[in-house]
């Protein structure tokens, strides 16, 4: 099935220009705050907060990699790094036996204490205050819309679960 290829018009293409220098350029900043700041990495920095703001105590590694949008290889790389650095802990959960829960460390909580003040600056500064609340309104509106999208495109491309 062939289709005609909708070629971007000059302001979407833009548009997408400024989409693609921003997300190249804006995590490669974040991962430099974060390194400057913390000597940490966004993705650990992401997981110490997600573990962090759990009301629940620890969480299953699916789950965590639910609440990062992440595929769960990625997570468990990156698990066994922090680990080893004394952030996490991983035991047995004890109710089924077989999965495992993932909980900060004394290391861990210490770590996203620090790390948190200059990180929040760092997005305020960043994208916050270059954006009045209308501005803001739309762009969250706006990247749900797109998030969403993404979301039935994968939805459509993998097919069926079952």
């Amino acid at each position: 099935m062939s289709e005609e290829t909708r070629w971007l018009d000059d302001q979407e293409q833009r548009l997408w220009r400024t989409i693609r220098e921003f997300l190249w350029q804006f995590p490669s900043a974040m991962d430099r705050q974060l390194s400057r700041d913390s000597a940490m990495q966004s993705g650990e920095y992401s997981v110490l907060a997600t573990l962090s703001e759990t009301g629940n105590g620890p969480l299953r590694p699916a789950a965590l990699a639910a609440e990062l949008g992440w595929d769960r290889s990625r997570l468990s790389h990156l698990l066994r790094r922090m680990e080893g650095k004394g952030l996490i802990s991983r035991c047995t959960d004890a109710q089924d036996g077989r999965g495992q829960l993932i909980s900060l460390t004394g290391a861990g909580w210490q770590a996203i204490r620090d790390a948190a003040p200059s990180h929040v600056t760092f997005i305020r500064e960043a994208l916050f205050d270059q954006l009045d609340p209308s501005e803001r309104a739309v762009l969250e509106k706006s990247l749900e819309r797109i998030l969403g999208g993404l979301g039935e495109r994968s939805a459509v491309e993998t097919g069926p679960s079952c």
